[in-house]
């Protein structure tokens, strides 16, 4: 259960493990040859299609706006003139992504008679409502294998007071740590995530934490909050029934008169009303989903994807067309799928199904991705082979120095070995482009690899290659425009993820996961 307040002061990245580990098993020889499709895929068709998706009508193409609507009943129109059907089993192409954007709720408190607004002695940033007569008080909140604050209380579904801090032993020393250093427990940053967390595990309604020495810093951020009318955007589905409340110490005196020298948990009769209501505004949005069945393999899926939003417009109106960021992909994605669905009706179609994802809220945190890895998979993630994934293929990066015949490879060894080197293979057969993996290394300070859609796959032990032209002086600025785009670099970078495509659609077996996400 996740605390929306503690999300605010930092995110956490965690992996699993859906994908199935697999024997690598040696590649088949291909019995049809996939250059004549390849060949459907053209700067013509490339430049004709991006020409449009990324044009002043499409302002921008921020999530929720009227610019994206556009180019998702763009790209449903596109596979619905292709015969290309929706991956939903009811034929929606779109799949509902619920998002919001968080504000600063209003409210009050009311603790044993005195009125609390919110903002003054009292924050959150969730809502949070009730009448309570009781609340448990848990001292510092902290648990470890030796030590527990919550030994022979009951939290469930209650609210929990904690103070910030950790306890000592009666020479001084801390008694987490056993000496004079303090533990984690103590450490800002972390220590309020880690009791919220631990309290809610517990089973606990809310945490009432008590930190007046920070409190000042939570308030300057709360009254920045209450003016960013842009808020953070987020997946709906993340919102918990569970909050956390910072008190200062008029409000936690108010509570427990004697907080700051009682250290003993004990359970409190109280008169607490909670009145905060949320003012988070609801954002609708979608991915884009379609699929051609595979022939012979036709549940094991490789998805193709890239990202449908922009950024929007600017503060004093110019237009972010995003025709690299990720126009080009998008409309690289709709080739591949054309070129595919030929090789179909020719009865040369792919022996795995092969899914065409747009995702949505890339721009927010990748977050039509994650809904669709974490919450609604379409079809299984124990299923789903590959990801190969589109951002950004349609220009040159300026260090390259004008030569445009490469791509940055991202993640296609962290997973399966074999996928790499089918990937080295499939271009050295038919393209022969220089891979450049500078971003590939662990210690790249920019992090690309986790940055766009493929990571929320590969975080499902889901074998993953990234497809990335670099950044350049219009990245996320108004001169991202479509007369920029080098069309025959897009038709050639383009053709490359279709033959790898068409390599892992149609091999024997699956790329083997030699190297699973711990």
């Amino acid at each position: 259960m996740r605390i929306i307040f503690v999300a605010l002061i930092g995110l956490a990245f965690s992996c699993n493990s859906s994908q199935k580990t697999v024997s690598p098993q040696a590649s088949p020889k291909q019995d049809i040859d996939p250059v004549a499709y390849a060949e459907t895929i053209t700067q013509e068709e490339l430049k004709e299609h991006l020409y449009t998706y990324a044009s002043d009508e499409f302002e921008g193409r921020d999530t929720g706006s009227p610019g994206q609507k556009k180019a998702v009943e763009y790209l449903r129109k596109e596979y619905q003139g292709l015969e290309i059907p929706a991956a939903k089993p009811d034929g929606d192409y779109f799949q509902k992504v619920p998002l919001e954007i968080a504000q600063v709720p209003e409210g009050s408190i009311t603790i044993n008679g005195s009125n609390f607004e919110l903002g003054d002695n009292v924050l959150t940033f969730s809502e949070a409502k009730g009448t309570f007569t009781q609340v448990v008080y848990a001292g510092f909140g902290v648990e470890t294998e030796n030590y527990s604050d919550y030994s022979g209380l009951d939290v469930k579904g209650k609210l929990v007071l904690i103070k910030a801090g950790e306890p000592k032993n009666a020479d001084g020393t801390y008694t987490v740590s056993g000496t004079d250093e303090k533990s984690v427990w103590s450490n800002m940053s972390e220590a309020m995530g880690k009791k919220s967390n631990l309290a809610a595990e517990k089973g606990a309604k809310g945490v009432l934490y008590f930190d007046d020495g920070n409190f000042s810093r939570f308030k300057g951020y709360f009254n920045f909050m209450k003016t960013n009318k842009r808020g953070q955007m987020s997946l709906k589905e993340e919102t918990s029934d569970s909050f956390i409340i910072l008190l200062n110490k008029t409000s936690a005196t108010t509570l427990k008169s004697d907080i700051d020298s009682d250290n003993t948990p004990s359970d409190l009769s109280v008169e607490l009303e909670l009145q905060i209501s949320s003012a988070n505004k609801l954002i609708d949005s979608e991915n884009v989903a379609a699929i051609i069945k595979g022939s012979e393999k036709p549940e094991e899926y490789l998805v193709i994807s890239s990202h449908l939003d922009h950024i929007g417009i600017t503060a004093d109106g110019q237009i972010n067309n995003g025709a690299d960021d990720d126009g080009s992909g998008s409309v690289a994605l709709l080739e591949i799928a054309e070129a595919f669905k030929k090789a179909a009706d020719a009865g040369k179609g792919p022996k795995r199904s092969i899914v065409f994802l747009h995702v949505t809220g890339e721009e927010k945190g990748l977050l039509g991705s994650r809904y669709y890895t974490d919450f609604d998979p379409i079809l299984p993630l124990e299923q789903t082979v590959a990801n190969l994934n589109i951002d950004m293929i349609g220009r040159i990066d300026p260090k390259k120095g004008g030569d445009g015949n490469y791509l940055y490879l991202i993640g296609s060894d962290k997973l399966s070995t074999e996928l790499h080197e089918l990937s080295e293979e499939v271009n050295e057969k038919y393209i022969n482009m220089e891979f450049d993996y500078t971003y590939n290394d662990e210690n790249d300070p920019n992090r690309f690899y986790y940055r766009s859609d493929h990571y929320n796959f590969a975080k499902n032990n889901i074998p993953i290659i990234f497809y990335f032209n670099g950044t350049h002086e219009d990245y996320h600025r108004p001169g991202d425009t479509p007369d920029k785009i080098n069309y025959d670099l897009l038709e050639t970078r383009t053709r490359l993820v279709f033959y790898t495509a068409w390599e892992v659609a149609n091999r024997e077996n699956r790329p083997a996961v030699d190297k699973p996400a711990k």
